[in-house]
């Protein structure tokens, strides 16, 4: 059976071992949290771009209302749009536009550290007390106080099951760039900025998630499940480098852990040489199969938030933690909302390369997953490769959830 390769193949980590040791020491470091100002308009989506406060930080997002015949009428619902791994909002182009014109509210996030959202540095003390998601007790309530499951049922990429013996919750670093703390920057946002401006009739809100966004998404449901009637999932993403994921990972986890650390301490050069249009757009060839989607507009929108103060130490912290849950775990948990309380669909791009289809089939079986659909010809992001499938299968579950 052909292995699925991952977003960061252990092949590709050890090459990196290999030319970081060459490499000149370069550390970051920022002691107060990085924000640069968003242009006032969109060049994606041509909306006026917003900044929320959130725990001292900043945070963009932006708003589709209901456009065309339903301008001016009472919003349909309102979904709020989680990204994935190292984009942000804008990659939601063509899902903000399509759900507006079919009359809903449709808010897009960027999540803390990515975007034009603040990127404080991994390091900072007083950031992480102020956002951490794996503070305040949190893991006081799993296991009898530890931060790391035992025996927990996941996937295999064909089809199958197993029991990984350990699934370890906590950021190594203890770093607040987590699922924890983006799950809970979703729901303070959902509570405070989308529930006061959606009507009394539709109170609850609809989650789409991409990819890594998947997590953060589940995570908050489980957190805050009066909060939302549904979750439409976009290609989840099953943390290839989680050490849960790992095979042997006895032997592999020190390997990888050391590319990690390279990575932070200096990795700085090689960040610096990636993050050029022509590698971006190259780089994006691999997950995207529809070629044609990766224009210009997709390239900078992508490409220049990437570019601002503290982005990289972010880019290097995310690629350290091989932690966090994981989705078929959460979709397990007993605190998950079950049925009518919160439906879940799942599409997937059938030529995703980090996606493995069957994994994603299996999931149909799960108790919380209503629906899964296959997208033939689409890869990683086929709300951007393929909005004229993927809009009006969202826009069925928005009517589903209503």
């Amino acid at each position: 059976m052909k292995a699925t390769p991952s977003p960061i193949p252990l092949s590709l980590l050890l090459s990196l071992l290999l030319h970081l040791t060459l490499l000149p020491t370069t550390i970051t470091s920022y002691t107060v949290p990085n924000t640069v100002p968003p242009p006032p308009i969109s060049r994606a989506t041509q909306l006026p771009n917003q900044l929320f406060q959130w725990r001292s930080h900043q945070i963009r997002y932006q708003v589709a209302k209901p456009t065309g015949v339903f301008e001016n009428k009472p919003s349909k619902g309102a979904a709020i749009l989680i990204h994935g791994l190292f984009v942000n909002s804008d990659h939601w182009r063509y899902t903000l536009k399509g759900l507006a014109e079919a009359g809903y509210t449709a808010y897009g996030i960027d999540l803390l550290g990515s975007g034009y959202s603040a990127k404080p540095s991994p390091s900072d003390r007083e950031s992480i007390e102020l956002v951490c998601g794996e503070s305040r007790g949190r893991f006081a309530a799993v296991g009898g106080g530890g931060d790391c499951l035992k025996d927990i049922p996941l996937g295999t990429a064909s089809g199958g099951e197993r029991i990984a013996s350990e699934v370890d919750l906590r950021h190594p670093l203890r770093s607040q760039y987590n699922f924890y703390t983006w799950a809970e920057q979703i729901a303070d946002f959902t509570r405070e900025v989308i529930v006061p401006e959606i009507s009394s009739s539709s109170s609850k809100v609809t989650v789409v998630a991409n990819s890594i966004g998947t997590i953060s998404a589940l995570q908050s449901i489980l957190d805050s499940p009066d909060l939302y009637n549904g979750l439409f999932i976009v290609n989840p993403n099953f943390r290839e480098l989680h050490s849960a994921e790992i095979p042997l990972p006895n032997l592999a986890m020190p390997i990888i852990r050391s590319v990690q650390s390279l990575l932070r301490s200096r990795g700085q050069p090689l960040f610096t040489a990636l993050a050029k249009p022509d590698t971006v757009r190259q780089i994006l060839q691999e997950p995207y199969a529809v070629s044609s989607a990766i224009d210009d507009t997709l390239v900078d929108v992508l490409l220049t938030p990437l570019l601002t103060p503290g982005a990289s130490d972010v880019v290097f912290d995310t690629l350290s933690y091989s932690a966090g849950p994981l989705p078929e775990q959460q979709l397990g948990e007993a605190g998950f909302p079950k049925g009518e309380k919160c439906p879940v669909w799942i599409c997937f791009g059938a030529e995703d390369p980090w996606t493995p289809p069957k994994r994603v089939e299996k999931m149909e079986e799960m108790e919380s997953v209503e629906r899964v659909v296959r997208l033939e010809g689409a890869g990683h992001c086929p709300h951007d490769e393929v909005p004229e499938l993927v809009n009006p299968l969202l826009l069925e579950f928005m009517e589903r959830v209503r």
